[in-house]
């Protein structure tokens, strides 16, 4: 399994144990950056990090930042990107298993650096359910 991840300064404390905990699991990382706690715009590192969803190069996104609200709006940009703000294990499992969640983000200013690889260990190992849920996720994407 490839996973992209990528932060905004906010984000950069917790991404290395992020993906050392990966790694560990023998998955394949690809770092967007940011690469220090140096100011930076969160959208330069969202959109590549989620490109790589939206292009079937990474399987599952994982974006970071203070509140996880700017690098989902802006992954949410991508066609066939599903980012979902988790903030619990539990919305990181209901985001995979009823809406087929493909990146998660997650506000590192509101949890733990141990919540947050909670969240993440969940949201991989978590699968879509499919169903009722499936016509539902079907719908998200605009007919335009």
């Amino acid at each position: 399994m490839t996973i992209s991840i990528g932060c905004d300064h906010a984000g950069f404390p917790y991404k290395d144990a992020i993906k050392e905990m990966l790694k560990s699991k023998k998955m394949e990382v690809i770092d967007f950056g940011a690469h220090s706690e140096s100011s930076v715009d969160y959208p330069d590192f969202a959109h590549p990090t989620a490109t790589f969803v939206e292009e079937g190069l990474a399987n599952l996104g994982i974006l970071l930042c203070g509140s996880g609200n700017g690098v989902a709006m802006t992954a949410n940009k991508h066609n066939g990107v599903r980012a979902a703000l988790c903030w619990t294990k539990e919305l990181a499992e209901l985001a995979r298993l009823h809406n087929n969640a493909n990146m998660i983000c997650i506000p590192v200013r509101f949890v733990t650096e141990e919540e947050a690889l909670e969240m993440v260990r969940t949201f991989i190992d978590t699968n879509f359910e499919g169903g009722r849920h499936e016509r539902r996720v079907n719908k998200i994407k605009l007919n335009c």
